[in-house]
């Protein structure tokens, strides 16, 4: 009986990916046309997310990535050819479910005109999956007592640890533009698990991994005197999940030149039926730090407390002296 339930319980917690509230930040994870997209030439970039940590640690998730531009001395000055790499690990019920996953990207982008201020890339990308679930951190129905779970479980696995191992197929494109070297817009759509791969936990129960499709847009520009209004949002879908975020943040630039500015960010997201997401953030030099916290506005406030997500971001951009002058997506 319990491996059924338990066996339903499996397919809802696929039938999401791990995500961050700060989407903009985890570029990789997004979109992997995105991958060497910016003005630079290196970028590395980190993020953490813990959320509901009442609700007995529910979410813990992690990533760093590397990507950059190649070839550019020997390609057309108006196109770009990106590869990245990307290790991600995602934690659940306590730590007793945990996926980890190493991503290869690359992308294209290929200029529209004669100055290269239009772009439009496509990319792919394959990820190495691992799934583990220790089953002896897992408690039972049967093992409720008085006392707690301090009862033994009758129910039998065969292994303290599951485990599936699968190879996924992503790809997506985006077009970029900018009307001035002060603006830039965006838009693009990713999808994820293309091919579907098999998740198999016992030799009787497997599950089809569904794709999940992500439509994005967003941009700058100019909001008086060394400011500048910086607004995005996404709508993803997963089976008979999905997800919108739209927000944005403004930046306020207190020093540094065109090239490295020292700036403060400030602003907000939304994900609908479901959380306000606040956005302080800080770039100096080649750095770029960012902090939210989901509060959360649904039935669920009750059972986290009215505690959300705290998320963290960093990410590093190695630029020159001189950058190239493209216009890039930040948010």
């Amino acid at each position: 009986m319990f491996l059924t339930i338990f066996s339903v319980c499996l397919i809802k917690l696929q039938a999401q990916d791990p995500h961050f509230s700060q989407f903009f930040a985890s570029p990789l994870t997004l979109n992997p046309a995105f991958t060497g997209k910016f003005d630079g030439n290196l970028r590395i970039a980190g993020n953490y997310r813990n959320q509901w940590a009442t609700i007995n640690n529910a979410f813990k998730t992690t990533s760093f990535s590397l990507d950059l531009p190649i070839l550019q001395n020997r390609i057309d000055q108006n196109d770009t050819w990106g590869v990245g790499a990307m290790a991600y690990s995602d934690q659940s019920a306590n730590s007793a479910v945990k996926l980890n996953y190493f991503t290869l990207s690359t992308a294209f982008h290929k200029g529209l005109d004669e100055n290269g201020a239009h772009q439009l890339g496509a990319a792919f990308q394959g990820t190495f999956s691992n799934m583990l679930i220790n089953v002896s951190s897992l408690k039972f129905e049967d093992q409720l007592t008085s006392s707690g779970f301090t009862g033994v479980t009758s129910e039998n696995f065969g292994n303290a640890t599951l485990q599936s191992k699968y190879f996924d197929l992503n790809a997506g494109v985006l077009y970029t533009g900018s009307s001035s070297i002060e603006n830039n817009f965006y838009v693009g759509v990713s999808m994820f698990h293309i091919n579907r791969p098999k998740q198999n936990f016992t030799e009787s129960a497997f599950f089809l991994l569904n794709p999940r499709t992500t439509i994005h847009a967003g941009g700058y520009f100019p909001a008086g005197d060394n400011n500048i209004l910086h607004l995005s949002g996404l709508h993803s879908q997963q089976a008979k999940q999905q997800e919108t975020l739209i927000g944005g943040t403004m930046q306020f630039v207190v020093g540094g030149g065109q090239v490295k500015p020292t700036s403060f960010y400030a602003g907000s997201w939304i994900r609908f039926n479901d959380a306000v997401i606040p956005y302080l953030g800080l770039e100096y030099g080649d750095f770029r730090f960012g902090v939210t916290y989901d509060v959360t506005t649904s039935s669920l406030k009750g059972a986290s407390e009215s505690r959300g997500g705290l998320e963290l971001s960093l990410i590093y951009i190695k630029k020159p002296l001189e950058g190239r002058g493209l216009s890039c997506p930040k948010f």
